[in-house]
């Protein structure tokens, strides 16, 4: 299968998660990628220490998942994928993730900066970088043993990866007012 043929590329392509099992991230991307769908795995590089050697290993940043981009009426070719289990979503409908998430972790995955799984957070401060090779890219900004990060999620997976950075590439987005929007009905009084 060919994601130019008109079938796929219908204009209702977006990205999705597939639940894998584990250690098959690898397999199951290569064998997406071979049906013809666009696949993403997030990678990182982690040094394992052995009672011999400490070596430098690739792993997945978001482990048990794999992102393909796909219109979700042909994805029963992904579910037959040896080590597939499904596709994220609410019951049997699966949930697109927006291209703005799977854009900045790609970004973050092509700096070349140190990237690492992070723990999901949901408070802290938007920012957008300024500088940098990430500049443009907006997340949460953490701070660990005074080294900086960015944090960039996927919202619908509740997981996030952690980026270092210098502290002056960050400047902080407008807050967003709880009182932005007023309804009608307290307008009128």
């Amino acid at each position: 299968m060919n994601l130019e043929t008109p079938e796929f590329n219908n204009g209702l392509q977006s990205w999705f998660a597939l639940r894998v099992k584990s250690r098959c991230e690898k397999v199951v991307a290569a064998m997406a990628r071979n049906r013809g769908y666009q696949e993403f795995l997030p990678m990182s590089q982690s040094r394992r220490r052995w009672s011999d050697r400490i070596k430098t290993v690739d792993l997945p940043l978001f482990p048990g998942y794999v992102f393909c981009r796909l219109n979700p009426d042909y994805r029963l070719p992904l579910l037959t994928i040896p080590g597939v289990l499904h596709f994220v979503g609410l019951g049997r409908v699966p949930i697109p993730i927006e291209d703005a998430e799977i854009a900045a972790i790609d970004t973050a995955v092509r700096s070349g900066l140190g990237v690492e799984p992070w723990p999901f957070l949901k408070v802290g401060e938007r920012v957008r970088l300024e500088y940098g090779p990430l500049a443009g890219l907006e997340g949460l900004l953490v701070e660990n043993r005074k080294q900086s990060r960015i944090v960039v999620s996927v919202a619908l997976l509740q997981r996030s990866v952690g980026v270092e950075i210098e502290a002056d590439w960050v400047k902080p987005l407008e807050p967003r007012s709880r009182n932005a929007w007023i309804a009608p009905a307290a307008c009128a009084q």
